[in-house]
């Protein structure tokens, strides 16, 4: 019975929000159809897009971007993350680097994306580099360090060397934390390479908006943010499935669903 109700509560919310939507532009008028057309205008906007292809198109292009930017990032990030969690001194020559570089945002990056890599795709894979290598990162150092000393000397006393330690014992129990990480990149990169497609490349979601915005096509504008929205869901739903796959150990016991 729960595993019914709860897909009907979530939907139930997404069709509140249409039909307030529709009722305030549609049939009360309370917004001007060019800063908020109503949904039937959108969907139906939506549906002659994605007939012709260019939906598919732009999103291609968004989802290639950020893929490939997110792939460098985990390769770099990962590897460095566990050097800095389970040797010290790698930690102390590395940290400061990372701590004054860390705060800087993604967008601020834009600049000297265009400037080292020009226009195009280099310069979307950088910024969504930016935007999710520190997370990924952070969580793997937390995940080395974060593991349980106890298992470590067990471990140790019967005879493992420090390589071996950490290939079947802290890799192992730092990988739910690796993860999560991995996710939070995910999700900072796909918001990354939006902002990248609006100023540094051609195609692609968000310059779809910009140019949609620029020649007042609130329809169109409106269905690129949508499927931005509708594209991360299903980016975080693929995270939480494989997670939840990949490491049932780890979950603990279920929250009471009311």
């Amino acid at each position: 019975m729960l595993q019914i109700r709860k897909p009907i509560l979530q939907i139930s919310g997404v069709l509140f929000v249409i039909i307030l939507w529709e009722l305030l532009t549609s049939v009360f008028g309370v917004f001007k159809w060019i800063l908020l057309p109503p949904p039937s205008d959108v969907f139906m906007t939506m549906y002659k897009m994605t007939a012709d292809g260019e939906l598919f198109m732009h999103a291609g292009y968004s989802l290639m971007r950020v893929v490939l930017g997110f792939l460098a990032a985990a390769a770099i990030a990962i590897p460095l993350g566990v050097s800095m969690g389970w040797v010290r001194s790698i930690s102390y020559i590395i940290d400061p680097i990372v701590e004054i570089i860390r705060p800087i945002p993604p967008i601020a990056w834009i600049g000297l994306a265009i400037l080292w890599f020009g226009i195009g795709l280099q310069s979307a894979m950088f910024l969504v580099f930016i935007g999710a290598f520190f997370p990924i990162l952070l969580n793997t150092i937390s995940g080395v360090r974060g593991v349980e000393k106890r298992l470590i000397e067990v471990a140790m006393t019967f005879g493992a060397n420090d390589l071996n330690v950490l290939k079947k014992v802290v890799l192992p129990a730092a990988s739910p934390s690796i993860f999560t990480g991995m996710r939070i990149g995910m999700g900072i990169g796909w918001m990354c390479v939006v902002a990248a497609e609006m100023i540094a490349v051609k195609f692609g979601l968000g310059n779809l908006i910009i140019e949609a915005s620029n020649f007042g096509q609130t329809d169109r504008v409106m269905v690129g943010m949508i499927t931005i929205g509708v594209l991360g869901l299903l980016i975080n739903f693929l995270f939480q499935f494989a997670g939840n796959y990949l490491f049932k150990w780890q979950q603990g016991i279920n929250n009471n669903e009311v």
